[in-house]
């Protein structure tokens, strides 16, 4: 969500397309054709939005442009035409609804939202086939608030500064590149308002509320003067914040502890710089697989970490080899994925790389030519436990040998850790610490799996409780047979950029948080805010409650009464 307030009249459900205007007549291209002017339009879009909002914020579609240049899905709709008999508009409207499906059902939020992506450029390009023109969405937005079933990553980039005021859409999560794209705007954004669409009318007014995602229609003038005063009080919080960014993470008594970043790309090393990090605790790495037509080579993934490495050396950047399997697809590389009944227990991550020498060489091999230019460390995804971590680490040797022998220069002291979020990896601690440099806890995964609970699935998702006691008891395993064995420990899932369960990490002992780089200064203001010998007692505390509600409202009282900002 994007921050600050929006109130005024709504322009709603804006149609994407009107038809040319040949007597009602739509002038066909072919499909080469098609695709030069939907490349055509995508450049267009990205150097607008290079100029306007910055290259980090353009990069969104470099993604669209290799949707354009993915043989499988051109080779696919030309197989499709040859053996359904159907046109060629159909066949890539049935495969491109395959690929946006299968990213539709991916588990991880941000990689679920590349969906968008696909289905946004393969809109552009079905228009281009049947000749539709698309509408200007900007014109119509000015000084509105836009409110519709979805908004396209190209429609955010077209509403320029002095354009809309606000949007909001049925449908959409926080990292949804449209949601991006109103952030870096400064305009306010909720998105996943279900069916807010039926329940509006053009001309409507509207207070869109993009600190807590609430949309209010028709508002009163107590309500318009409640929000005035909430506008206020939010603006002196973030200067709060803002300050607070730029002190060290210290608590009242005295302890430091370390905050990171979790990134998917070398250019957003800028949001870590920008939000005062003290370095990345999680390079995901597999944008650099799913945005690409084919498996990225050893060079490109090299100048990739190198990039990421030299841009915030010598603070430190933790790579997670590649984290693919069953439940996310590789565009250069699906006939390496057969389908699974359950892929969330298939063949992914480390296990998928440890059948895939070549390809797992090739990232090992980048990772530690990237170590010379920086402070790297290596993480293994989904270790199950020491035998498994054994092998990871006999490939990273031959990978060691193998730059020796070429004479090129590496770290040979980089360090070498592993994700515990299974749970045999917890049961097993006390092995696996004997074999890494560090732990990092990805509790996303570890609470899914111990409680049993699809936290993407609607019906049950309320049933995901961080504070479950068998997760807090848990986690409290982990940290003891870490620190037994003298190495740190970090938490890099969903609850590290909660100011709410930061105290209770850091109680546990947890030795570094790592979270989306925007959360960076409301938990550190938290460190700062409270002693970490209250921090303890707390986790005590929470330890020896029987119910996730209990230790969940105990959570709360500590933050609402010792650090809560504002």
């Amino acid at each position: 969500m994007a921050r600050y307030f929006s109130i005024c009249k709504v322009i709603w459900s804006c149609p994407r397309t009107k038809s040319s205007p040949r007597g009602g007549r739509r002038k066909r291209r072919g499909s080469s054709g098609a695709l030069l002017t939907t490349r055509q339009q995508v450049q267009k879009i990205k150097a607008e939005v290079e100029k306007n909002l910055g290259a980090d914020e353009a990069r969104i579609f470099d993604a669209h442009l290799l949707v354009l240049e993915d043989q499988a899905l051109i080779g696919e709709t030309l197989r499709e035409l040859e053996t359904s008999g159907h046109n060629v508009e159909r066949c890539f409207q049935r495969v491109a609804q395959r690929y946006i499906q299968a990213f539709e059902n991916i588990e991880d939020e941000y990689l679920r939202e590349r969906a968008g992506d696909i289905r946004d450029v393969a809109q552009r390009l079905l228009q281009n086939l049947l000749g539709q023109v698309t509408q200007n969405l900007s014109e119509q937005a000015r000084g509105h608030v836009v409110v519709a079933g979805d908004i396209t990553p190209s429609e955010a980039a077209g509403l320029d500064r002095s354009g809309a005021l606000a949007f909001v859409t049925d449908t959409g999560s926080k990292t949804s590149h449209a949601v991006i794209v109103a952030r870096s705007m400064r305009v306010p954004a909720v998105v996943g308002a279900r069916d807010l669409t039926t329940r509006v009318r053009n001309g409507d007014w509207v207070l869109v509320d993009g600190y807590e995602g609430i949309i209010i229609l028709r508002p009163t003038e107590q309500t318009l003067f409640r929000y005035g005063k909430i506008k206020l009080e939010k603006k002196n919080i973030e200067l709060r914040l803002l300050e607070a960014s730029r002190q060290p993470a210290v608590t009242l008594d005295g302890v430091t502890v370390e905050l990171r970043a979790n990134i998917e790309q070398a250019g957003e090393a800028k949001l870590v710089r920008e939000y005062n990090g003290d370095g990345v605790g999680l390079f995901r790495t597999e944008f650099l697989f799913l945005n690409s037509p084919r498996v990225p080579t050893e060079e490109e993934q090299y100048l990739a970490y190198r990039a990421a490495a030299e841009a915030l050396a010598p603070a430190p950047v933790v790579i997670r080899t590649l984290d693919l399997g069953g439940d996310k697809p590789m565009p250069g590389g699906a006939h390496l994925f057969a389908r699974e009944a359950n892929p969330f227990l298939g063949h992914r991550a480390v296990r998928f790389c440890l059948d895939q020498p070549a390809i797992f060489k090739d990232q090992l091999r980048a990772i530690l030519r990237a170590s010379a230019h920086g402070h790297i460390r290596l993480m293994y995804p989904m270790i199950s436990g020491r035998e498994e971590l054994a092998r990871a680490n006999a490939v990273l040797a031959e990978c060691r040998a193998e730059l020796l022998a070429k004479g090129l220069a590496f770290d040979p002291a980089m360090p070498v850790g592993a994700m515990i979020e299974i749970p045999s990896a917890a049961m097993t601690a006390d092995l696996l610490a004997q074999d890494c440099d560090f732990f990092s806890i990805g509790t996303n995964d570890l609470i899914q799996y111990l409680l049993a609970i699809d936290r993407v699935n609607d019906r049950i998702a309320h049933l995901y409780e961080p504070t479950h006691p068998a997760v807090l008891r848990t986690l409290e395993r982990i940290v003891t047979e870490a620190h037994r064995r003298k190495i740190k420990v970090s938490v890099c899932g969903e609850m590290a950029g909660d100011p709410v369960y930061a105290p209770l990490l850091f109680g546990l002992g947890v030795d570094e948080l790592s979270m989306s780089p925007p959360l960076l200064p409301v938990v550190k203001y938290a460190v700062r805010a409270m002693k970490m010998t209250d921090a303890r007692q707390l986790a005590a505390d929470a330890l020896k409650l029987e119910s996730a509600k209990a230790a969940q409202a105990l959570c709360e009282e500590f933050y609402h009464t010792r650090v809560k900002v504002g």
